[in-house]
């Protein structure tokens, strides 16, 4: 599950009207396309030797806009629409059917059947989206058949599973229309404020790579399913990514970014703001040109609040998502503490698809329905301390026989449960000056001659199966040696690196400012939209390790301005 800023995607409408009542809207023709398209497949499939027993379609509609700009130029500028159709085909029962795990790991079945993506027209032509979708119902149907006999002679040979639940759960039929956006965007406009933004880094022969990068996003989705379920829902996004890169002497590379969110265009900094974080970027990276380098240490940490979101997602968030708890080649870290502490009583963490906004952030993680038709809702995954919940699609593990809104995906992909807006909180945080005061009394205590505070950072991943080191890695971009007199010092070079049952064990406190982390989270149902919300946090004790670095040497040729 690697992030990169990075790891999250959120972007701007022109006229979104977040007051937009869903009973409101009128049901697309595409919608009633699709439900008559499902109900001829059903009818005629159910004379067949293996039947279905669940039916879904999906048309996911992307309004994108793209402009791209390296030192003051326009590198490239795009306008694209195009529409995907995605279909979920089941057959056997809810018990046992074609999408199941054995102990030897997936059942063997055709990569593009399992990622297939389908083109549809734009126009809303009847005639022609149900051609398409009686060709690809057709083929998927077959191939799910096949791939249900290797289920069901693999079941025979393979040893009982631990969990024994079903494959997939019943749900109440939910019907929600939203009324669908039309982007409008002027590309000229962004054109010339992402020249606007990369000319600074023009000024300095040691700047290797600068862009700006914006990209306004309408995704509409349709969806049906056999149990009666008619969604039809819409989001618009801008996103603004700001990065640079750098290289010390030694050949390390040196990047920084910053990006920005929103639902709504006044969620957007105007161009004052972004040119303020551009010459901090800049300062940022010559002072990091000449920062001394950390060898691999154990100590403790303050982590930032987007820090230490990142942290959270990456360490905790994975590990909670229900289709890790079945695979018998996942780690399974927390399948067996529900019930039990796996933090500091003073933490609490939930996962929020209907939280829009938190403080002054845009969360990008917002839906109202996930890609399998069930409403989106709050899941407290750990109540102080306590784990309590997985996050979970419609495939059920032992205890959680049903979805709590979690399940997702990218076009073309198969859903699995995965993160959508993780919060963090603390019951009884202190000021960022105690956390600081803690810290430098927790250096004292240890003998050592310096803690750490990571303030920015780039993304992470993480491990989570059985085969290698369960273990995480997460990447910071401005890291500050602390000392025991409380002076500050700015260093490179360390990626922050753990496992997480220990690394849990020893979080400590956190301060009382909440801060978000927005990307686009990769696993194994594509890239989604993340958010992570937390205080910075203290860590009685971290560890880490040397940077990657380059063997290239910085460039030879003077620059030619």
């Amino acid at each position: 599950m690697r992030n990169r800023d990075l790891i999250c995607a959120a972007l701007v409408l022109s006229f979104f009207s977040p007051l937009l009542k869903a009973q409101d809207a009128k049901p697309s023709p595409i919608l009633a396309t699709l439900k008559a398209e499902l109900d001829r497949s059903l009818q005629t499939l159910k004379s067949q030797p293996v039947p279905p027993y669940f039916l879904s379609y999906e048309i996911t509609d992307d309004q994108v806009v793209e402009v791209n700009a390296s030192f003051g130029q326009i590198t490239s500028s795009v306008r694209s629409h195009n529409r995907q159709l995605d279909i979920d085909l089941r057959v056997g029962d809810y018990r046992l059917d074609n999408t199941h795990l054995v102990a030897t790991g997936f059942p063997e079945f055709n990569f593009f059947e399992r990622m297939g993506f389908i083109q549809v027209p734009l126009e809303d032509n009847p005639e022609a989206l149900r051609s398409i979708i009686w060709y690809n119902t057709d083929r998927k149907y077959k191939a799910t058949v096949e791939q249900f006999t290797k289920v069901k002679t693999a079941v025979q040979v393979a040893v009982s599973p631990e969990d024994k639940s079903d494959d997939f759960s019943r749900e109440p039929a939910a019907t929600h229309l939203e009324e669908p956006y039309t982007l409008s965007v002027d590309s000229k406009v962004w054109e010339d404020k992402v020249r606007k933004y990369t000319a600074p880094f023009a000024q300095y022969g040691n700047l290797y790579e600068a862009q700006a990068y914006f990209n306004a996003d309408i995704e509409t989705r349709w969806y049906v399913n056999s149990d009666g379920a008619q969604i039809q829902v819409s989001q618009p996004f801008y996103r603004l990514m700001i990065s640079a890169l750098s290289k010390a002497d030694d050949g390390m590379e040196l990047p920084r970014y910053e990006s920005y969110f929103a639902f709504t265009p006044q969620g957007l900094p105007d161009d004052s703001a972004v040119l303020q974080d551009v010459e901090r970027m800049i300062r940022d990276l010559q002072a990091l040109r000449s920062a001394p380098i950390v060898d691999p240490y154990t100590g403790p940490a303050i982590l930032s609040g987007r820090a230490s979101g990142v942290f959270f997602h990456e360490i905790f968030g994975h590990r909670v998502e229900g289709h890790r708890q079945k695979s018998e080649e996942e780690g399974q870290t927390f399948k067996k503490k529900v019930g039990q502490p796996v933090l500091g009583a003073n933490f609490t963490v939930y996962s929020d698809p209907t939280l829009r906004r938190l403080g002054n952030a845009d969360l990008v993680g917002a839906y109202t329905y996930d890609n399998e038709g069930v409403k989106a809702r709050r899941v407290v995954v750990v109540d102080h301390g306590i784990l309590k919940n997985f996050l979970m699609s419609r495939s059920p593990i032992e205890g959680f026989p049903r979805s709590n809104g979690h399940g997702r995906k990218q076009q073309g992909f198969a859903v699995v449960a995965r993160q959508s807006n993780l919060v963090v909180e603390v019951s009884d945080p202190v000021t960022h000056a105690d956390l600081k005061r803690m810290l430098v009394e927790e250096i004292k205590k240890q003998n050592k001659p310096f803690g750490l505070y990571f303030q920015d950072i780039e993304g992470g991943f993480t491990l989570t199966g059985r085969f290698l080191p369960n273990a995480f890695n997460v990447l910071p971009v401005m890291v500050y040696r602390v000392y025991p007199d409380g002076r500050e010092e700015l260093v490179r070079g360390v990626d922050l690196i753990g496992t997480p049952l220990t690394t849990f064990s020893k979080m400590v406190a956190g301060d009382d400012q909440i801060a978000t982390f927005n990307g686009i989270c990769g696993a194994e149902s594509g890239s989604v939209p993340v958010s992570a919300s937390s205080p910075a946090v203290l860590v009685s004790q971290i560890e880490v390790q040397k940077k990657e670095k380059s063997q290239e040497r910085t460039p030879l040729l003077p620059p030619p301005f």
